[in-house]
């Protein structure tokens, strides 16, 4: 079996989706994608295609040395997020032609089904906790939500912001109960001479995790304020390879890792990172609010680990899927078939073709100085 072609288009609201041709007619399914350089990253996955054009897709690892390798500028946002996806097409394609899934080949199932989690806000208190309420109704056990100030947190906060993101994850913890799991997530969007006062009055009322507590750069910084807190700090979305995941380990930056398999280095990469983070006690909690071709990914990743804790996602496919993801009491079954498990639905995908997506800007009210999103 050998490759052809690789075939991208852009997909509402803001994805891209590969799809790789052989000359035996199996096609694999990747989601290489960057938020905001969706045109960027499909030129980035053509360069790719004269080195994949005549290859084997089986030889999955090798062929994902020699891209990130022979490139010689390693790493980075775009080019690894193209890679990614590129590596999903091929662990798919490769399962396809084994009559497996991908957790298979990757020592078999430690797990039955997959926790999910899903994101969730209100403006209010009392928005927020009916928020929560409606996603008890529709069966899950773990949300993530933001600090909700009224507005972006400044460089020094006011007691007054403190207390208002307070009382609003307080009324979420009341509305779900002391035996539901409710994340933050700072998003690197709060600075450290805040993000210390926050996360201290958080305490009371135990998050899952913090995730981004501060930008992800400033990994010191991190391991500094998980030192000062008892609560589980998370980082890895805006974190690739198993090089920079080293660093936020051995610093003891965070003990929740949230590689994105669209853009940290695909299915095997994180699979390496997951076994990393176990030999620190670390539990991995892979990063997706992309499409379905990318969830697809992280739960075969999430079936093959054994320190998984959650599985974030926006959708369960039903916009583009032929069988959408089954989510019942929390979980999502673990697919059967073979490679990623799933097939998109061109009749679906019609009304989903081509998009235009940016990044958000956000800029202070007072000054018009511009703040992190």
């Amino acid at each position: 079996m050998t490759i052809t072609k690789l075939e991208t288009f852009l997909v509402k609201p803001r994805y891209l989706f590969l799809k790789m041709h052989t000359d035996e007619g199996l096609v694999g399914l990747g989601e290489p994608i960057l938020e905001g350089r969706a045109l960027t990253c499909k030129q980035a996955v053509a360069e790719l295609e004269p080195y994949l054009v005549g290859k084997d897709p089986r030889r999955v690892v090798h062929h994902w040395q020699a891209m990130y390798r022979h490139a010689f500028y390693r790493g980075g946002p775009l080019l690894t997020s193209a890679l990614s996806g590129v590596e999903h097409a091929l662990w798919d394609l490769a399962g396809k032609a084994a009559g497996m899934p991908i957790y298979e080949m990757l020592g078999g199932p430690t797990r039955d089904r997959i926790k999910m989690y899903k994101g969730t806000s209100g403006d209010s208190p009392e928005s927020a906790a009916e928020a929560v309420k409606e996603r008890i109704e529709q069966g899950f056990k773990a949300i993530k939500t933001g600090p909700r100030g009224g507005r972006a947190a400044r460089i020094v906060e006011t007691p007054a912001f403190v207390d208002n993101v307070v009382e609003t994850f307080a009324a979420m913890r009341d509305a779900g109960g002391r035996d539901f799991d409710i994340a933050i997530d700072f998003h690197g969007a709060v600075s450290p001479q805040t993000a210390a006062i926050l996360i201290k009055a958080l305490e009371p009322y135990q998050p899952m995790f913090v995730e981004e507590p501060i930008q992800c750069q400033d990994v010191e910084g991190m391991a500094e304020l998980a030192r000062k807190t008892h609560l589980p700090i998370a980082t890895g979305e805006r974190i690739f390879t198993k090089w920079e995941f080293r660093d936020v380990l051995e610093k003891r930056a965070a003990t929740i890792l949230q590689p994105d398999l669209s853009h940290a280095g695909g299915i095997f990469e994180t699979r390496l990172i997951a076994g990393m983070a176990e030999s620190y006690y670390a539990a991995v909690a892979p990063h997706c609010p992309l499409g379905p071709i990318s969830l697809a990914a992280c739960i075969q990743l999430d079936a093959s680990i054994p320190n998984f804790l959650a599985q974030e996602h926006t959708s369960f496919g039903e916009d583009y899927l032929k069988e959408p993801f089954q989510f019942k009491d929390g979980y999502v079954d673990l697919p059967t078939a073979p490679g990623l498990g799933i097939e998109l639905d061109d009749d679906k995908m019609e009304a989903m073709i081509d998009h235009d997506w940016t990044n958000r800007e956000a800029y202070d009210p007072d000054d018009n100085s511009v703040i992190d999103w």
